[in-house]
């Protein structure tokens, strides 16, 4: 089983180069909604996966708040932690489209392990491959893209959430070839099986935000601890923790880009997680639309089943409509982003809008399973709880309306579209 899908995988992942391309020079199939054959491959690999290795535990480690390690390997196994990572630096080549795909389907089948992949994916490989030196990615990029260890992303912390440029965690000169790193960073996905952190502290207090760095930080320095996992509301599969770093001696070579472009570095980040927490949101949307619908259709009251009744059909025509919106935004951030474009608007419409539809979406599908949607018998509770953090975690709905206004009057401006003129007004 495993030997045959990863085989398959790396028929896919050849493919996929050329699928790219071809996706660089033209996005007209976004008309109709359609993939390319070889991102099709990718995404119906990882519903298999998620449908017989994923959605038959999702509920145990959701119950156990347990950390799917078997999974993850197998997630390994099948090149998806590493999707847009070059073959040279052990990743699979792929689009940021596949990775958009094939992280929903997992997400689908397990939003614990989606936001796994989504954090290694995202969050650490990413910054690594557009910043890191040969050297960095060769030592730090390799074994994270094959998936033989997980790393994690340490910007957050208890006293800045969306305010990311008030880091006050300091990284300090000490000698000439190290930085001494105090602090503590909040919220990091990863936190307990990680074995790497990219760590965000201030280099320059003076320059403000302009003063941030960015440092590859192994988690086995001395000095470098971690908090209690989070007793979270849900994708309780998934460790959450601080970072707390006391008097943590890095090497200056481990300093990610240049000095004060740290700020920088994680704001071109989240900008392409963004695309990978839509996906994520997309996921658990249609899980609980699949629920609800089942449901429905098998479920009777005043004699038929209740998939006849007009309250419910309503339902699912807005679920329905919400993911197919959701989706098709998702897919044109990312293949923007696949074409070297400028994807920060888009890619922080699709966020919004996508997890907004999660919420609302397993908010119905409890509504339409009613009792049995507010008891751990069916899934839909589940997926209530998994679909809240999506508003949250990189970057809040509230955040995503500002970058998204403000690169609309950015664009008007230099557009300068003209007032229309006021009527004339005719004497009488």
């Amino acid at each position: 089983g495993r030997r045959c899908a990863s085989s398959s995988m790396l028929s896919v992942r050849i493919g996929a180069r050329g699928g790219a391309r071809a996706l660089a020079r033209s996005r007209g199939y976004l008309t109709l909604g359609a993939l390319p054959e070889e991102v099709s491959m990718v995404r119906e690999m990882a519903r298999s996966f998620a449908e017989t290795e994923l959605y038959p535990v999702a509920g145990h480690t959701d119950a156990a708040h347990e950390y799917p390690h078997k999974q993850v390997v197998q997630l390994a196994e099948l090149g998806l932690l590493g999707m847009m990572v070059p073959e040279n630096f052990g990743g699979a080549g792929m689009s940021s489209l596949a990775y958009a795909v094939a992280l929903e389907e997992i997400s689908r089948g397990c939003a614990s392990a989606g936001v796994i992949m989504s954090a290694n994916n995202s969050l650490y490989c990413a910054p690594l491959l557009k910043y890191g030196n040969d050297a960095q990615k060769t030592e730090f990029l390799t074994t994270y893209a094959k998936g033989e260890q997980v790393g994690c992303f340490g910007l957050s912390e208890p006293g800045n959430g969306s305010d990311a440029g008030a880091a006050t965690t300091m990284a300090i000169e000490d000698g000439p070839d190290h930085f001494r790193l105090n602090g503590t960073k909040a919220w990091i996905t990863n936190a307990h099986e990680a074995k790497c952190a990219i760590v965000f502290a201030t280099t320059d207090k003076a320059a403000k935000h302009k003063g941030i760095s960015a440092f590859i930080v192994p988690m086995d320095l001395p000095g470098f601890n971690l908090g209690a996992k989070e007793d979270k509301l849900g994708i309780r599969g998934s460790s959450t923790a601080n970072l707390i770093l006391e008097d943590v001696r890095v090497p200056r070579a481990n300093l990610l880009g240049k000095p004060g472009e740290g700020f920088k570095i994680a704001m071109t980040t989240l900008d392409g997680g963004r695309i990978g927490i839509a996906a994520q949101a997309l996921g658990i949307a249609q899980a609980s639309l699949d629920c609800a619908t089942k449901y429905s259709t098998e479920r009777k009251a005043f004699g038929a089943p209740i998939s006849t009744l007009y309250a419910i059909q309503l339902k699912l025509s807005q679920m329905a409509c919400a993911i197919e919106s959701s989706r098709l935004l998702t897919w044109r951030a990312a293949v923007m982003k696949d074409a070297g474009e400028d994807f920060i608007k888009e890619a922080a419409m699709a966020k919004l809008c996508a997890s907004e539809a999660a919420t609302m979406c397993a908010h119905q599908c409890i509504q339409v399973l009613g009792g049995m949607g507010y008891v751990s018998d069916m899934p839909a509770e589940r997926y209530y709880r998994d679909a809240r953090i999506t508003e949250i975690y990189e970057g809040t709905s509230e955040v995503q309306h500002l970058v998204i206004a403000g690169k609309l009057l950015k664009e008007a401006a230099k557009a300068n579209i003209p007032m229309p003129a006021a009527p004339h007004k005719q004497k009488h």
